[in-house]
């Protein structure tokens, strides 16, 4: 077990815990902030409120403190925390072609198991409760041990990869990739009492088969969990996905019957109307990466209008070699100034993106 790990068991409950005379923000309909006490037992809150009076195994004076819901990152990839400053000053495919995918595909057992514990270690000491996690092609299941051992609350899956452009070290069958998908998901959806569940992860567009993304959505359908993917990140890509469809990817996707609340997609930058329209319609959710966005030169996405329209946009920290930092404080400052200068100073305020931290990254 990673060290950080052993040191976190220290905080963490083992029976009943009192918490006093905190500042509490909630993200409740009224999104109240007032200060009081938290009552948890047997791992849960029980109680919420002010001068709770009840005898608990451990009281914790809060007295100065805020207390805050954890926070909750639904994009990120704990398999390239290793490559952090290792890929610098390229857009998005050429970063993939040149660094990640040769990186992540020379990624054994024990680099895969050393970089997942230190992207949880990372997100935990900077407040991340639950993550929806893109892993990759190979050694899956040292990931989710990883995963199960931090106590984080976790949606992973395999990163799925049969088609296009990419190295033969991630390349796999379609029957493979299907295959050891519904391996893990046996194995681990439901696991630790529920806190891990699993999700189909196709990559994008250009390095899967129209086979391998209907049947990945047909099986997150048949399972009852996500569809998670990245979407309509990059100009380029976009120009791939209508050159080789004629079409462009949200649209694809509404053409092969994959849409839905289960379906959600990384970025989603640069949509035109129809796409816009789909989104809201279908009630997809965005998972929006602002620092990925920025680092990349991918674009500032239409958060704002994505609002508006009542789509569902929550935060995620991408990856550490698209961003080098995995704080989602970094994310919420980042997701509050970007828009700024297209939309103005009001169009993100701080309760909205706190909201999208929390409680619409739970409700993705």
């Amino acid at each position: 077990m990673c060290n950080i790990f052993k040191w976190l068991e220290q905080f963490m409950i083992k029976d009943s815990l009192l918490i006093k005379n905190g500042l509490i923000v909630t993200v409740n309909d009224k999104s109240e902030i007032f200060n009081g006490d938290i009552l948890v037992k047997d791992k849960r809150i029980a109680q919420i409120g002010q001068n709770i009076d009840t005898s608990a195994d451990s009281i914790f004076d809060a007295s100065g403190l805020i207390i805050s819901p954890g926070f909750i990152q639904t994009h990120v990839h704990l398999c390239q925390a290793l490559f952090r400053n290792m890929a610098d000053d390229l857009s998005l495919l050429d970063w993939l072609k040149k660094k990640i995918w040769p990186l992540e595909g020379s990624h054994t057992e024990n680099s895969l198991r050393a970089s997942a514990c230190l992207g949880l270690a990372e997100l935990l000491l900077g407040g991340t409760s639950t993550i929806m996690d893109m892993g990759t092609v190979h050694h899956m299941q040292v990931v989710f041990e990883e995963i199960e051992k931090s106590g984080i609350r976790a949606l992973c899956g395999k990163t799925m990869m049969d088609d296009g452009d990419i190295p033969d070290s991630l390349r796999e069958s379609t029957a493979d990739s299907v295959s050891q998908s519904l391996e893990l998901l046996k194995e681990w959806h439901g696991a630790a009492n529920g806190m891990i569940r699993y999700a189909f992860a196709p990559r994008f567009v250009l390095t899967c088969s129209d086979k391998l993304l209907s049947k990945s959505f047909e099986l997150a359908n048949e399972y009852g969990t996500l569809f998670h993917t990245h979407a309509a990140e990059n100009r380029e890509e976009i120009r791939l996905v209508q050159d080789r469809y004629g079409m462009r990817n949200i649209s694809l996707f509404k053409k092969m019957g994959i849409s839905g609340p289960n379906v959600c997609l990384a970025h989603c930058v640069w949509l035109d109307e129809e796409e816009k329209n789909i989104l809201e319609q279908e009630q997809i959710k965005v998972l929006h990466c602002p620092s990925a966005n920025l680092k990349l030169g991918s674009g500032i996405a239409p958060i704002p209008e994505y609002l508006d329209r009542g789509i569902s946009v929550s935060l995620g920290s991408d990856g550490a070699p698209c961003n080098n930092n995995m704080n989602i404080f970094n994310g919420m400052r980042l997701a509050t100034l970007i828009p700024e200068p297209v939309y103005g100073p009001t169009a993100m305020n701080a309760e909205t993106v706190f909201r999208m931290a929390t409680i619409d990254g739970a409700r993705a």
